[in-house]
């Protein structure tokens, strides 16, 4: 087959390009020139999708299936323009955010989508739900019974550029006292890098069509923590935390600087949010690495990172003493 990933170099799009070409395929990418590079054997064309559809200038050509990663409209509009008409198979890769109703566990795929973000609008991490909605929607029109649009919820493995999946593996591998969250009867739900990947190839190869969530397994936060620590082989000690009294005192939920990665307490509208149905492409073939082993690859990248470093998601060290001081003190 030839393929076409508009991306190609970082976390999933890379993904899959190695695991298209492991499978023998012809794997061209379209990426912005940066640090990242594509897998060895990927031919690589530089260009920037915010020049429009004169990006795709090198590859107006048949393709037998094609990848999108992109979150902005614009980019995903200008590519259907050049690509869509000759393209026998496409995958549009949005999000679970584009759910309106986050609170109810065990949604389907059936499940009401925001409005998509205006014609005009700037994409920004503020409207993501709306601009994959767009995006959707861009892709519906122009691709019709050839399209594939999956839903992934969070994404873990080796070049996360969140940050978010790997805090706590590496984290209690640094040992001493970890702040966790009390985490009543919260759920976790992530899924690992090359399962989407296998998957989303897989798609491509037997043109699977329609609308699916990919998500691993749901789990209670409390025991996914327990397999970081196991994975980690933690001998330090647990400061469990109310939930309330970190979200009192500042701490984020789920992503960014000083947060709890995966946490979302209670009360703020994101009961179901980890909580997803992915029967649906199970029955199409998706297959799920056991979460003990995607932690502990997910470990070995970290280590080779470096546990100390900074982050962009999680409690800094200093910030993770304060809380505790205060916490020990209240």
């Amino acid at each position: 087959m030839k393929v076409l990933i508009l991306g190609g170099t970082v976390f999933l799009s890379a993904a899959v390009a190695k695991h298209y070409l492991e499978r023998g395929h012809d794997v061209t990418c379209v990426s912005r020139s940066t640090n990242s590079q594509p897998p060895e054997g990927v031919r690589e064309i530089v260009a920037d999708r915010s020049r429009g559809e004169s990006a795709y200038d090198q590859v107006r050509a048949d393709w037998d299936a094609v990848i999108d990663v992109a979150t902005d409209p614009q980019f995903v509009g200008d590519a259907l323009n050049v690509l869509a008409n000759t393209a026998r198979h496409w995958t549009y890769v949005s999000s679970c955010s584009v759910y309106v109703n986050q609170d109810e566990p065990d949604c389907t795929e059936s499940e009401q989508v925001v409005e998509p973000l205006a014609p005009g609008e700037i994409s920004s991490p503020e409207n993501y739900g709306a601009s994959k909605s767009a995006g959707e929607a861009l892709c519906r029109d122009a691709v019709g019974d050839r399209l594939i649009i999956v839903r992934p919820g969070l994404i873990v493995g080796a070049g996360d550029p969140s940050d978010r999946g790997g805090y706590w593996p590496a984290r209690f591998a640094r040992g001493g006292e970890v702040l966790v969250p009390e985490a009543k009867d919260l759920s976790a739900q992530m899924i690992d890098v090359n399962d989407l990947a296998r998957w989303i190839v897989a798609c491509g190869e037997t043109r699977i069509t329609g609308t699916m969530n990919a998500v691993g397994e749901s789990r209670l936060l409390v025991d996914v923590l327990r397999e970081a620590r196991g994975v980690a082989l933690f001998d330090g000690r647990l400061v469990v935390v109310d939930d309330q009294w970190l979200v009192d005192h500042d701490v984020a939920p789920w992503a960014g600087p000083r947060s709890l990665p995966l946490w979302i307490p209670r009360g703020q509208g994101f009961n179901g949010f980890s909580r997803r149905s992915h029967a649906l492409a199970a029955r199409h073939g998706l297959i799920l690495t056991p979460l003990e082993a995607t932690l502990r690859r997910v470990l070995e990248y970290e280590a080779t990172q470096g546990l100390d470093r900074d982050r962009r998601a999680g409690l800094g060290p200093d910030d993770e003493t304060r809380l505790i001081e205060l916490w020990r003190s209240r």
